[in-house]
């Protein structure tokens, strides 16, 4: 089976779609599968194209034994819809281009990551110039998200977004979502396609504790007396940071509890400066570091916070994160409602529920967590078991491929 993978972000890029996406090529590959990446030039998250590939409109190289061809992008470091919509579409045009001209041979399926949505157009119309099947994968459901997040106002743009949306999903052979939550509301709305639920998972040889130190924690200068309590990743709308900043100043009388964000994004200039003008010194900001780095880190901290903002669109979501923290055996405080706590808390016991957006609730967890180190052994010890036996990154390969060729 030949399967192109075309997706705006892979590595050497940095984030949770690049993780995923990666890692399940390699194993599809492991799986027999022959894997082809059609991508853009790295620059995520900083909005700039990394240095090694400054002045180049497209070129090939190898991910381990996976083939990845890279075309142009427009980049800019406006956060204007303008400018976003210019990002999009200006990889839109150019992987359309790179794929119909330079990609040859055949290929029995072309496999699309969205968002950006508008990567479907040019996904779908190479997969039918290359008479393959066209797969949707759908790890947000965009335009609700962009809307629902105010992040997107115009109504007509919506409604055009909305349209798109549709059409991909009518044409595709199959549909792939990232948690029930989203392949629910499309399996809801188009009941008559075939919809297959493609969860995250995590490479538990990588993240394993018993093969790191804890010395990223004495590196920074953190006392063995400290309790930090940890964000790693995207900081961005969605995920509600505020709420850690005031949580903080809640605690600073606690000299050992600690908060540490660790990422980048187009919040995290708002919330230093939040930090700073409360005069926060039980909280502290790290930039991202290459995905090699973070078991080390993980290993290194008490506790993972992971929150998002309090919203109905919400309700199915995972933040991908979960499973690198509790596959290090690391405890999580979850300002998740629905699907997330109900697999992460109520199932599998790998850490406490707080209310999103919901400073009292948060506080109250940092303290239980803090005051109490076999609670959060215990926990973090469930939490590896519990992704073990259900979020391994090899059998959800290999179901994948199973379903793959279900389609031939």
């Amino acid at each position: 089976m030949k399967l192109l993978l075309i997706t705006q972000y892979f590595p050497p890029e940095i984030g949770a779609p690049q993780n995923r996406l990666s890692e399940l090529a390699l194993r599809l590959i492991e799986e027999g599968v022959e894997i082809t990446v059609l991508t853009a030039m790295p620059n995520y998250p900083q909005m700039e194209i990394h240095e090694d590939y400054i002045g180049k409109k497209n070129c090939e190289e190898k991910f381990g034994s996976c083939t990845v061809h890279r075309s142009a992008i427009y980049v800019s470091k406006s956060k204007t819809i303008t400018a976003r919509l210019r990002n999009y579409f200006s990889f839109v045009w150019s992987s359309y281009n790179y794929g119909i001209r330079k990609l040859d041979g055949d290929f029995d399926a072309v496999f699309c990551e969205s968002p950006p949505l508008f990567l479907g157009i040019s996904a779908f119309l190479i997969a039918k110039k290359k008479k393959a099947k066209f797969i949707f994968n759908v790890s947000d459901l965009w335009p609700e998200s962009a809307e629902k997040l105010g992040i997107v106002k115009n109504k007509l743009f919506l409604k055009l977004a909305t349209i798109l949306e549709e059409f991909l999903y009518k044409k595709a052979a199959l549909i792939t979502g990232q948690t029930r939550g989203i392949t629910a509301n499309i399996s809801n709305r188009f009941p008559n396609k075939k919809v297959y639920w493609l969860p995250n998972g995590v490479d538990l040889n990588f993240y394993n504790p018993a093969n790191f130190s804890k010395d990223w924690r004495e590196q920074n200068n953190f006392d063995k007396e400290d309790v930090l309590f940890f964000y790693g990743g995207i900081i961005g709308h969605a995920q509600g940071l505020e709420i850690i900043i005031h949580t903080a100043k809640e605690l600073q009388d606690n000299s050992n509890i600690k908060f540490i964000l660790l990422g980048s994004g187009p919040e995290k200039e708002k919330l230093i400066t939040l930090s700073e003008n409360l005069k926060l010194e039980n909280l502290f900001f790290f930039d991202a570091v290459q995905k090699t780095k973070m078991p080390s880190i993980i290993s290194s901290i008490d506790c993972s916070i992971i929150p998002l903002k309090k919203l109905d669109l919400f309700l199915g979501a995972i933040p991908s994160k979960v499973f690198e923290c509790l596959s290090m055996e690391t405890p999580i405080l979850l300002g998740v409602d629905g699907e997330a706590k109900g697999l992460f808390i109520d199932e599998a016991n790998s850490g406490l529920y707080f209310e999103p957006e919901n400073v009292e609730a948060l506080k109250n967890g940092v303290l239980k967590l803090a005051k109490n180190n076999e609670l959060r052994k215990k926990l973090g010890k469930n939490g590896r078991t519990y992704v073990n036996n259900h979020f391994n990154r090899n059998q959800i390969a290999k179901e994948l491929k199973s379903c793959l060729q279900d389609l031939f």
